[in-house]
């Protein structure tokens, strides 16, 4: 059992380093979330790294939501309206640039319930 968690150790660290990245992308790109790729990172870290779970964990940028989520499974209010206003935008795009019927009808009934599990969460206590 101990060898197997020596292999796997740096496939964690390594998922959690993609996860970063992904977030770190999704704060220059508006359609590409952050918060959730960081709580994604968050977890592999700590399957993988102790230190590196503790680094992100303690972010000042990205800390507070990731504990937020980790021990209230909450959403700040603004990261909710931010996050429902980038699924608007993006349905609005695809239906600017002529996307067809078919798959705005699919665009628009996942990222509704992306939206309602969004708006579902409780926020942080102050």
């Amino acid at each position: 059992m101990k060898l197997r968690a020596k292999l796997t150790r740096p496939l964690w660290i390594a998922a959690g380093f993609v996860a970063v990245g992904l977030g770190l992308a999704g704060v220059v790109l508006p359609l590409l979330p952050t918060t959730p790729f960081m709580i994604l990172a968050a977890f592999c870290f700590a399957q993988g790294s102790e230190r590196l779970h503790g680094w992100l964990v303690d972010h000042p940028r990205f800390g507070p939501a990731i504990r937020d989520w980790n021990r209230h499974g909450a959403i700040a209010p603004r990261a909710k309206r931010l996050a429902v206003a980038a699924m608007a935008a993006a349905l609005l795009i695809s239906l600017a640039v002529g996307v067809p019927w078919t798959v705005l009808a699919v665009q628009a009934l996942v990222m509704s319930g992306a939206a309602a599990f969004v708006l579902s969460r409780p926020a942080p206590p102050a």
